[in-house]
């Protein structure tokens, strides 16, 4: 046979990942907070896009926007001037004349604090650069002689450093041990734990080891008690001092914070040479102090969860699975907009740059539109699966995988996937994760319908909350007790998730509900 080399034409059908496909698959997956960021960046590139806020879904897309020249708003945006225009005619004189005040104390001054000036001079003295801690020293004025934004003196939370800083100005006068002390507050946590050695902090700024700690054992005696420490038994210890209760027994009790959880008075009693009475009481002490002292400073407002499907009980009984219309951003095309580019548009350059920017904005408005549908799709079969769970509780959640609703719609597992990430669904029994639906399947011991991981995990629960000190049910007693239940679990499984709910084992359980029933 000879070789030899030929042309030849074939013609196939292959899968490409084309820019547009990628976006409307980010989008299935953003959640309705990160859409909405993500559709603001996109109508700050493309001009042609507006949001009109959240409509209805299967309104039609690409609907034209009022004319700017509409009177209704021509006549908004008269009155909104002539506002402006009167309250900035106002003369500043005759608010304070009526107020009583000078205006020309309303902002800070530009010279900086007499603290800001002396803690540089310890930091140049110390052989540091005054711009290295603009940061940490805090400002005055604007750098650049601006008047300073409004905003900043609108009244805000004030922060576990700001209550510090204020306690270090009075507490110390020397502007060294002062700018020791901003040191150490900027390793302290969020919990209120110092995150940096001593020997680090006297290090980086050139001082003495024994000054540092000095200035610590300064700081650890601020508000809220507790902060500063370097661990768990030393923010306690510094609690239990400031209440006067840090004597011997005291000392070596929380030095033995592992046998405290445990709860094992017995040995606690003979290490403190005091009786087990008086070693629950201890722990009884130990209880009421604040293990995270800076908690109540960190944290903020916790982000907003949003519904994405709200489920309801229909009057026939069945349930109606409706889309948030108030979670669902609405972009629209100002096609009247995009008339008037096209006909001022002289060269090629701009035309190419139009009917790009319209192309994009089409193919949004469909991928938007396409998401909404999947979504709902998803949704409605996730309820339609698990009607249990909406009308008799947890324990009826049936065992659910991505397969079983993938096959249902005609979808692939990964768009199910998708779609099901970070969406919740609000129900008559409280708002869910899409994923909660899903769980592993758990045989029955008969052979009958086996039963969902969630539902196991339920039930556990609610044995071990129902027993008593005197009966606390080991995890063999618990397998046993599920077979009884027709559940075929092993006792592994049982000890997973039982780690998974946060509850102690046996031996602690006992220990921990005898010590209550003494206490109560």
């Amino acid at each position: 046979m000879a070789i030899s080399q030929k042309l030849m034409m074939r013609q196939g059908q292959s899968l490409v990942m084309t820019p547009q496909l990628l976006q409307a698959i980010k989008l299935l997956q953003f959640s309705s907070i990160e859409l909405t960021a993500f559709l603001q960046d996109e109508m700050e590139r493309n001009p042609l896009l507006e949001s009109e806020g959240p409509s209805e879904v299967g309104e039609p897309a690409g609907a034209e926007r009022p004319s700017e020249e509409s009177p209704q708003e021509g006549a908004s945006e008269r009155v909104e001037g002539d506002w402006a225009k009167e309250s900035l005619s106002t003369d500043a004189g005759e608010y304070a004349a009526n107020l009583g005040a000078d205006v020309s104390n309303l902002y800070d001054s530009e010279e900086p604090s007499q603290s800001r000036t002396e803690a540089l001079g310890a930091a140049e003295a110390m052989g540091l650069s005054a711009s290295s801690w603009s940061g940490t020293l805090g400002g005055g004025g604007s750098a650049d002689g601006e008047t300073p934004n409004l905003e900043a003196y609108v009244a805000t939370a004030k922060s576990l450093r700001d209550t510090l800083e204020e306690q270090l100005s009075l507490a110390c006068a020397d502007p060294r041990q002062r700018l020791i002390g901003l040191s150490i507050i900027d390793a302290i946590d969020e919990n209120g734990y110092l995150r940096e050695t001593i020997e680090a902090i006297a290090e980086r700024l050139g001082a003495s080891l024994e000054e540092t700690q000095a200035v610590l054992d300064v700081v650890q005696r601020f508000e809220p008690s507790g902060v500063g420490a370097r661990d768990l038994a030393e923010c306690l210890a510094i609690q239990l001092r400031e209440r006067d209760r840090f004597d011997p027994a005291m000392q070596i009790f929380v030095a033995n914070l592992p046998l405290v959880a445990k709860a094992d008075f017995a040995q606690l009693s003979r290490l403190c040479g005091v009786d087990e009475e008086d070693v629950r009481d201890m722990a009884a002490e130990l209880r009421g102090l604040d293990p995270k002292p800076g908690r109540a400073f960190s944290g903020g407002d916790a982000p907003a969860i949003i519904a994405d499907v709200i489920v309801t009980a229909a009057g026939d009984g069945s349930w109606r699975v409706e889309l948030n219309t108030d979670a669902l951003p609405r972009v629209l095309i100002n096609n009247s907009y995009v008339a008037r580019v096209n006909a001022s548009a002289k060269g090629d350059a701009d035309k190419s740059f139009v009917s790009n920017c319209l192309q994009n904005a089409n193919w949004l408005v469909k991928s938007l539109e396409q998401r909404q549908r999947t979504i709902l799709k998803v949704a409605s079969e996730i309820v339609r699966l698990q009607d249990a769970f909406f009308e008799k509780g947890v324990e009826h959640l049936r065992p659910l995988n991505l397969r079983a609703v993938a096959d249902a719609i005609s979808m692939h597992e990964s768009t199910v996937s998708r779609v099901t990430s970070n969406k919740y669904m609000m129900t008559p029994r409280g708002l869910f994760e899409l994923k909660y639906f899903f769980s592993a399947s758990i045989a029955a011991a008969s052979g009958a319908e086996a039963h969902s991981a969630e539902a196991v995990r339920f039930k556990i629960k609610q044995m071990i909350d129902k027993e008593s000190p005197n009966d606390v049910l080991s995890d063999d007693a618990i397998v046993a007790r599920l077979k009884e239940l027709d559940i075929d679990i092993a006792r592994r499984t049982v000890a997973k998730y039982r780690d998974s709910l946060r509850i102690p084992s046996s031996v602690d359980r006992r220990r921990q509900k005898l010590s209550a029933r003494q206490h109560a």
